[in-house]
């Protein structure tokens, strides 16, 4: 089990045990079924509205969830978070990305804090 912090200055710090490794459940569907207000539109990786910062809290396993999706790749270039050089650098480097779309993000079996 792994503990999802969601985090947000407008609403008090929930923390929820996520499934990890179930492949299926990603932060928007965990955040859904906890009523936690994550914008969305789309739940698909194409509009961008369900981007989070994510930040491990365990410091022994900083994987923050499974690698990027493509869809996350190409929108978090659209949308600015994320310019085709650090994308090149965490790839090279096998580096998480602190910014993800919640609908794309598959939790892994750690500690994390979703900034929303």
């Amino acid at each position: 089990m792994a503990l999802v912090t969601f985090t947000n200055p407008d609403y008090r710090d929930k923390t929820v045990y996520a499934v990890a490794g179930s492949h299926t459940q990603t932060v928007l569907k965990l955040a859904l079924e906890n009523k936690i207000p994550i914008n969305f539109e789309c739940e698909n990786g194409e509009c961008g509205t369900c981007v989070v910062k994510v930040s491990s809290i365990d410091k022994k396993h900083q994987r923050m969830g499974g690698p990027l999706t493509e869809k996350e790749k190409t929108v978090l270039r659209e949308i600015g978070k994320v310019s085709a050089e650090e994308m090149e650098k965490m790839i090279v480097d096998d580096l998480p990305s602190e910014w993800r779309l919640a609908c794309q993000m598959i939790v892994r079996d750690e500690d994390i804090r979703v900034e929303y």
